[in-house]
């Protein structure tokens, strides 16, 4: 895709865009289908090397997009701080592009939830083996592979 950014004084390194990524508090994943509307929803998010995971129910219109088109674009929002005096805020941001690819493995599933947990309630890993054998046939994980990553701040 390759867009250019309009503020380059604004654009940040890729090892900035990875930074806010794997510090956000959750992520906003964008994807069409064909026949209808945009689609973007709230996910919580967990990266690994180039690989970006979340997870959901086997059923539902996010699923059902990703298995028709699985282009998807992820936003990731750092620390902002609003700056009502000048009508500007500060922030931090990172917008991925890739394409979305179910888990289908155990292993690998398994895997993914445990670093999304670990992420997410780090205080709870003590119940995640009796969970993971409850849910695991029921939860769906997915991966997206980080093709384009860009980084922008301001302030």
């Amino acid at each position: 895709m390759n867009y250019e950014m309009r503020r380059k004084d604004r654009q940040m390194s890729r090892e900035f865009a990875l930074d806010v990524t794997d510090r956000c508090e959750y992520a906003i994943i964008s994807m069409t289908d064909s026949d209808k509307a945009p689609y973007c929803i709230p996910l919580s998010i967990v990266r690994d090397g180039d690989f970006i995971y979340f997870h959901c129910a086997a059923q539902g219109r996010k699923v059902d997009i990703l298995r028709k088109n699985p282009a998807v674009c992820i936003c990731c929002v750092g620390d902002t701080v609003r700056q009502e005096d000048k009508f500007t805020t500060k922030y931090q941001s990172a917008v991925i592009f890739g394409r979305a690819k179910e888990v289908v493995s155990d292993e690998e599933k398994i895997h993914a939830l445990r670093l999304l947990c670990q992420r997410h309630a780090p205080s709870n890993m003590k119940n995640f083996d009796v969970v993971i054998e409850k849910s695991l046939k029921i939860t769906c994980v997915w991966k997206v592979k980080i093709e384009e990553i860009s980084g922008k701040c301001n302030g």
